[in-house]
């Protein structure tokens, strides 16, 4: 009765889901990316996959490490989403082995997991993911976040109004190799807190909001998104500091606005 009542269950929820993506299906056709998951829950990876699939995109999922970087080897995904507690080899060394490489360094990786503490979301992203998402969470929700990093990796890194390289307190930014330095000492950032840099130096002296950070930057609306720009400026800071001892400071925090480079 159990497994029957499952596969009502089951099969219930695959109909709704068709249903609601239904109409995103049709109108975004034209979504020719091709997204990899690394899952060792089969039932949450099938989903996932199907979902996706049902969304515009080509899907496939994988239980661990070892036939995801088969696949990698014989083509690479436009986006890439990890769990983190894997068997053999964690999500952690995943996407430490893909920052490492240069064919995948700056592949959009977002983290799926049920590690879903503050301190858990900030080691994700220092650790080079562009997004993270707790489980549970809502297929609807997963479309939108996949969609909204597709956009930024097939989108141009910058705009013909934005110089080729950016120099700020001993931040330089070079938009063509899309690195960074502090005080000529190299510092790793993801996409996203390259795109946050970038920002905040462009309109160096001027307050930022959330939204008006979190709308440019992650090329969705702000709502439901509040602690998303706050977590990503910590480590930032975090990581110009460790590059040189101070520089971080120059992000401050403008209370009840968001942000602001000093100039």
């Amino acid at each position: 009765m159990f497994v029957l009542v499952k596969r009502l269950t089951t099969g219930k929820l695959y109909k709704n889901l068709t249903r609601l993506l239904g109409a995103h299906s049709r109108s975004d056709a034209r979504i020719k990316g091709m997204i990899y998951y690394v899952e060792d829950d089969a039932n949450i990876r099938d989903l996932a996959v199907y979902t996706l699939s049902q969304a515009g995109f080509e899907t496939r999922g994988f239980p661990d490490a070892e036939p995801f970087f088969a696949a990698c080897e014989q083509q690479l995904p436009d986006v890439i989403l990890l769990d983190i507690m894997l068997p053999g080899i964690d999500g952690f060394e995943i996407l430490r082995r893909l920052r490492s490489h240069e064919a995948t360094q700056h592949l959009p990786i977002m983290m799926l997991t049920a590690k879903g503490s503050e301190i858990d979301k900030v080691q994700g992203l220092e650790s080079g993911a562009d997004d993270y998402l707790a489980k549970p969470f809502g297929m609807m929700e997963l479309v939108a976040r996949v969609r909204a990093l597709h956009r930024r990796a097939q989108a141009p890194t910058v705009t013909t109004k934005t110089p080729n390289e950016l120099h700020c307190n001993g931040i330089d930014l070079d938009m063509d190799a899309h690195t960074c330095t502090v005080q000529g000492e190299p510092v790793k950032l993801t996409v996203k807190e390259f795109d946050l840099l970038r920002m905040l130096i462009a309109h160096v002296g001027h307050a930022l909001s959330r939204a008006q950070l979190f709308e440019t930057v992650w090329g969705e609306s702000f709502v439901g998104h509040s602690r998303t720009v706050d977590v990503h400026v910590q480590t930032l800071r975090q990581k110009l500091d460790r590059a040189c001892s101070g520089v971080g400071k120059n992000i401050e925090t403008v209370h009840g606005i968001g942000y602001r480079m000093r100039a």
